[in-house]
Order: structure tokens, then sequence, then C-alpha cells
């Protein structure tokens, strides 16, 4: 059976890690992998998440499966940290299953998406986060791609985006990224929302809110207004949560899937199906990190702890882009890339061309996607200096 194999080419972005890994430069630069790295290129683990593993340790009597729903306290205080005191949390409207990740929620969310409708179609951004396009298609939904980044204007194709959506049909399914969109760094604004909103209400479709970042953008609140004016004002509203990035919890794999439905009969009947769903891929949701989040949000102390924690990545993140574009006059660049600060979370393009990025890669061991996509996380004091001399050299 294996004989009949052919090999498939790595995900470039384990490509670039091993290429970094390897480099002897000590000016290299990794901007290729998505996580948050301090001032010292380090990833720790939160000081409020240490503090909860401590008590978990100590409180933990059993390694028995939790069910497929999860941790009731974590699915609890998730959708508390989503919707904030939102009508449609007492209206029970709200259905939420802890999963494996952000990832393993988008899965669940495709296979349910499919056993609602098999002929199901599913609209994602162009540009998107790489692995949506897989995780839909494994699942068996079509997938089609509406306008929202411009590549030329460095802004987003608003226009280009509601016209492609006007086209879709009752049952559709559109992917939307609440904030700090993913690969682009270009976010809906209020007024955006609101017409986006709006279509789905005259169209029909289903809005599916990947929800990866909160808190990365511009606060907890203020990156959830897409997905609360979504609950709202819309019947139904699928939405995929991960605790990876503002927690730090990368490894622990831990997620939501959540559902609105029109009234609590539907959503009981609907969460009787996303447990099917669940039952037929992992059967059973990872404890730990739900447990650490759950400890956390449950605790007046830890949870100031994790505001203050989390503060210090997101104005991290938004300096790091002030201070490229900064960086970037400084060494004589004459091209406007200002549009770098009106961004949100930790991912930009750069806009420069395949050519420029290998020669970026190659001569000065400055690591990025050959779109240009750079992780503004990877940026530090330490390499800011080199990585704007060396982007100034390729594109003159």
């Amino acid at each position: 059976m294996f004989e009949q194999l052919s090999p498939l080419p790595a995900d470039p972005i384990l490509g670039l890690i091993n290429a970094y890994n390897q480099d002897a430069n000590p000016n290299k630069v990794d901007l290729g992998v998505g996580v948050y790295k301090d001032e010292m290129g380090h990833t720790a683990v939160l000081q409020c998440v240490k503090a909860a593993e401590k008590l978990r340790n100590e409180d933990e009597t059993s390694k028995v499966y939790i069910g497929p729903t999860g941790e009731a306290a974590f699915n609890q205080k998730i959708n508390e940290l989503i919707f904030g005191q939102h009508q449609v949390l007492d209206q029970d409207r709200v259905r939420t299953i802890s999963t494996p990740g952000g990832t393993g929620s988008l899965r669940v969310a495709a296979e349910f998406i499919k056993s609602c409708n098999s002929e199901a179609t599913i609209w994602v951004s162009n540009p998107t986060w790489a692995n949506h396009q897989g995780l839909f298609t494994a699942a068996g939904v079509e997938v089609k791609a509406y306008p929202y980044y411009d590549y030329e204007t460095k802004s987003l194709d608003f226009d280009g985006m509601l016209n492609a959506l006007s086209y879709t049909k009752p049952g559709d399914t559109v992917l939307l990224h609440a904030c700090c969109h993913n690969p682009s760094g270009m976010d809906l604004t209020q007024e955006q929302w609101q017409a986006v909103t709006e279509l789905a209400k005259d169209r029909g479709f289903t809005p599916l809110i990947d929800m990866a970042y909160q808190g990365f953008g511009q606060g907890l609140d203020e990156d959830a207004y897409g997905p609360r004016l979504m609950a709202q004002e819309l019947d139904e509203l699928l939405l995929c949560s991960s605790c990876s990035k503002n927690f730090g919890l990368y490894r622990e794999r831990i997620g939501g899937f959540t559902l609105i439905a029109k009234d609590s009969n539907t959503a009981n009947v609907s969460l009787s199906v996303a447990l099917s769903v669940v039952r037929s891929i992992y059967s059973m949701p990872p404890a730990h990190g739900a447990a650490l989040v759950s400890t956390i949000l449950s605790s007046e102390e830890l949870t100031a702890q994790w505001h203050q924690e989390l503060a210090v990545m997101r104005e991290r993140i938004a300096f790091n882009r002030k201070s490229l574009v900064e960086k970037l006059k400084e060494n004589g660049v004459e091209r406007d890339f200002s549009f770098i600060t009106r961004q949100s979370g930790m991912f930009s393009f750069l806009g420069i061309t395949q050519e420029q990025v290998a020669t970026l890669i190659n001569d000065y061991s400055i690591y990025m996607v050959d779109s240009s996509r750079i992780s503004i996380a990877g940026i530090n004091p330490s390499n800011v200096d080199y990585l704007a001399k060396s982007i100034a050299s390729v594109i003159k």
C-alpha cells in the first residue's frame, strides 16, 4: 500500500523554521513563525499561567476523560470572554465546547457545516490563513474566495468584498476574521462590520468567525465588536476561538467551538450534531489547557495579572510596527510603509517581490514566507536596525 504514495511538499513555515535553525549567521532574523516572542526572542510561559498550573497540579485528582463537551467552567468563561454581558447569553442561545486548539475548532465547524448542508459552500477572504483551505476541503466543503486585501494600495478592498458576498446563497457560510486578520493585519471597522451583518441578513448566509487573537488587536472588548454585533442581529452564528496566542498556550492545544441558534431548543439540537462530529474526530478534548484558562478567569487576581501580561504583548506588537516604519525611513527608504502602523495583530505584508524575499533570506538571513508576510512579533530592539538596513538595501 505505501509504495503507491508520493512525497508531499512540506509546509513552507516549517521549512523556514528548519532553515533558520540551521543558519549560523549571528544576525539571523525569524519573521516566519506565527508565535509571540518577547524582546529576547523567547516565547515565555505567562506568569498567570504558571500560577494556574501550580494550583492545577495541587488540585487535580484524576486524569479521566472529561467528556466531549470539555470542561463546563472553561466553556462558560470563554462565552463570557467573547460576549461579555451580552443578551445572547441570557437568552440561552449559545453553546460552546472545548476543542484541540483553534485548528480543531475549525475542523469541527467544517464537519458541522457539512452535516447541516451536504452541498455546503464556505467563502474565505483572499488572502486568508493558509490552513483554512485545507481544513475545509478535507471536510468535503466547497471553498470560494472573496476579495479582501488590495496588494496595490495596502488596504482593505471592502467594495470588492461586499460585491462578491452579494452572490452568496442561503445556506452558504462566510468566514470572517474577528480581529488581527491573518495574514494581512487589515481589520474591518465597526461600520464595515455593520454592513456585513446587514448583508448576512439580506443574503441569508451564516457567518463563521475565526477568533484566534482576541486581545492582540485593540483590546479584549474592542476585538470582540464584530462577534457581539452579529450575535445580537443574527439568528445563527458560528465562532472558533483559540487560547494559543492570548494565553500563550500554544502546545496545550485548547480552543472553543461556539454556535448561536435562534432559540434554546435549536441550540440544543445543533449541539447534539456538533458532539456527534466530535465523537467521530477525536472523541474527547484535552483537559489541561482548559483548566488553566478557567482557573485564571475564575480568579480576580489572576485575571488582572493576565490582563496586564496581555497588554504588554499587545503594546509591544504595536511598538514593533511603529519602530520598523521609523527605521526604514532612517535608512533612506522613500517607499511609504506607514500602512504597517494602521494594521493590527502579528502579521503584515511588506509588499516586496518574491525575488527580494529570496535575497533577504539568502544574503541577509532574514526569514519570511515568499508572499512577504512577516510576523511582527519577531522584531525586537536588537534586530530592528539590521532588519531595516537589509530591507532598504534590497528594495533601493
